[in-house]
């Protein structure tokens, strides 16, 4: 059979996908692979620039900035376009690289201002004590103002390929708040939690929620912004509750379920009768 020549649209193709499902923490051993397949370095790094700003994008990659004491996150919601990202806590934006995953051409960015701007500060500072007590260090959690939304994005992981295992979590909230806003609102957000554990093995976790609650709004920007984040606490601890319950059970259940617990005789194997078998005669 000859071979059949494929051409650079559908090696880019591929080469995307295999970019943008790389586990977490796992990019660049993907991208190697991927480049050692392609045998291509030109055709990587100028055409699947757009799946990796996307994998970055979609990971809620953390970034660090010079000068900047915490760590902000790179995410739609502070997307400025032509590879630049703003900080809403630091007030300044930055260009980024996504093949290095560095910042640079630091410069200052002006806020929304006004009544948005306190809206954002009290769900940051109430962000912040909520990601300090229930995330580990990796922790980051920033509110975006834009347009006059806010949106909550929170990112931690833990990385440990000397264990074979690699994880992230996210979740990202649309709060309902604002001029206007009172009363009983919804709360969208959505849950994703991805873990790759890969000794003698390949075993991926990946889950995704999208919750809806009741949050009550009032002109009252502290107390709003208290409810708020204990609304999130509570969604978010019932949907890690679920996850552990769910694989307490698993081996018990899910497991089980996978495998026939009896032949098609529909009776167990009596092996003190095993020689009596033709099959105890050929292992003989």
């Amino acid at each position: 059979m000859a071979d059949v020549e494929i051409s650079d649209a559908e090696k880019v193709r591929i080469a995307s996908d295999f970019i943008k499902h790389a586990p977490p923490g796992e990019f660049n051993e993907v991208f190697n692979s991927v480049r050692m397949l392609l045998k291509n370095d030109h055709l990587l790094k100028d055409k699947c620039v757009e799946a990796i700003s996307q994998y970055n994008v979609n990971q809620f990659v953390p970034v660090k900035l010079e000068g900047v004491e915490k760590q902000t996150l790179i995410t739609p919601y502070n997307d400025l376009g032509n590879g630049r990202f703003y900080d809403e806590v630091s007030r300044k934006s930055f260009k980024y690289d996504h093949m290095r995953k560095e910042a640079s051409d630091v410069q200052p960015h002006q806020s929304e201002g006004g009544i948005n701007e306190q809206w954002r500060a009290a769900l940051q500072k109430e962000l912040d004590h909520y990601v300090d007590e229930h995330y580990s260090k990796s922790g980051v959690g920033v509110c975006f103002a834009r347009n006059g939304s806010f949106n909550i994005c929170i990112e931690s992981h833990q990385f440990q390929p000397k264990n074979f295992c690699n994880g992230r979590w996210r979740s990202e909230w649309n709060v309902p708040v604002g001029e206007g806003k009172s009363g009983s609102q919804e709360l969208k957000g959505r849950i994703l939690s991805q873990v790759h554990y890969y000794e003698d093995g390949n075993v991926q976790l990946f889950s995704d929620k999208e919750p809806l609650i009741k949050v009550q709004i009032s002109a009252d920007i502290e107390k709003t912004a208290k409810d708020v984040l204990h609304a999130i606490c509570d969604e978010e601890a019932k949907y890690q509750n679920a996850i552990q319950e769910n694989y307490a059970c698993m081996s018990d259940t899910t497991f089980k379920a996978l495998r026939r617990q009896l032949p098609v005789t529909r009776a167990k194997m009596d092996w003190n009768k095993v020689p009596t078998y033709r099959i105890g005669q050929e292992m003989k």
